[in-house]
């Protein structure tokens, strides 16, 4: 993943949010390998504790990079990257939000951020 890749184009907007995710209800999903589709970016939002962040060249691939999230700071991952996330305190929180084209099918129909 290049540097490009972590940062959200401007004509992007945030229009879905999942819930405040923590140990307790965090979907199974988050923590084994997933990826958004193409055109949607995922903005990892620490509000608690922290957590690593993994890529992936590609599914079950060797991991390309491992990022530290605290509390305040953000994680992007790009559209079809490969990624799972790791709580690291007992009392992490977070969310994330996804941002698509602003004139995308995507955004006008409120699609799934990843392929069904």
């Amino acid at each position: 993943m290049n540097k490009e890749n972590n940062v959200i184009p401007a004509d992007f907007v945030n229009y879905k949010t999942t819930f405040l995710m923590n140990k307790e209800n965090i979907p199974k999903l988050f923590l084994f390998e997933h990826n958004t589709k193409a055109g949607v970016y995922g903005r990892i939002c620490v509000t608690v504790g922290e957590l690593r962040f993994f890529g992936f060249k590609e599914r079950r691939g060797v991991i390309e990079q491992e990022l530290i999230v605290k509390a305040g700071s953000v994680a992007i991952s790009p559209p079809e990257y490969w990624h799972k996330v790791e709580l690291m305190t007992e009392d992490t929180e977070f969310k994330v939000e996804f941002f698509a084209q602003q004139d995308s099918q995507i955004v006008k129909e409120n699609l799934s951020e990843r392929n069904e």
